[in-house]
């Protein structure tokens, strides 16, 4: 559990997390001196905020989720036009492609129930979607929801990989991820067309 900060010193904590996910993404066993150095701050001051890197890991997984939530909450699930919600999410999203890839790959966040919790909340909505998009024909009905968000949530960190790189332009990234998410669950009869 987070311990209560003035709205400045939270602001502080947020930029350190942000840069902390960031160097963590490139470099999975960075030292606490050198996730200070990425904030820039000394390692007395990141200790300040955190007493362990666990305890570190776990608000990553937090300030991770407050930031995709926040971002989701923008954009309106409407059941009766629910194949609009996914493009929309996908272009939301892209820029938060660290956020999303730290959520599903660190292994340290995965045992946390605080942060299973706020996770498995996080996802609610797009898994409801993902099963309407699959009743109504879209994606395929025998394959778990929970599968078919994975591999968004991947499609979603290579694609923002991919423009940090420069190797897709920021502008098609997301129609890129679109047609790849759709074309690639696609049933039999709709692949034929």
């Amino acid at each position: 559990m987070r311990k209560k900060l003035t709205e400045v010193k939270q602001a502080r904590l947020n930029v350190i997390l942000d840069e902390a996910t960031k160097l963590l993404i490139e470099k999975p066993t960075a030292s606490m001196n050198e996730i200070a150095d990425a904030a820039g701050i000394g390692v007395a001051t990141l200790h300040r905020y955190v007493e362990s890197r666990e305890q570190l890991m776990i608000y990553l997984g937090l300030r991770a989720i407050e930031v995709v939530d926040d971002t989701m909450r923008s954009i309106p699930v409407d059941d009766e036009h629910c194949e609009s919600y996914i493009p929309a999410l996908i272009e939301a999203l892209i820029p938060l492609g660290d956020k999303i890839h730290f959520l599903a790959h660190d292994a340290t966040i995965n045992y946390n129930e605080e942060v299973e919790r706020a996770d498995q909340k996080l996802r609610e909505p797009v898994l409801h979607v993902v099963g309407l998009l699959q009743a109504n024909g879209h994606f395929r009905a025998n394959v778990d929801r929970g599968w078919i968000v994975n591999v968004l949530y991947s499609l979603l960190f290579l694609a923002w990989q991919q423009v940090a790189s420069g190797d897709i332009a920021r502008k098609s990234a997301a129609a890129l991820v679109v047609d790849t998410f759709y074309n690639g669950f696609k049933t039999k009869d709709q692949a034929k067309d």
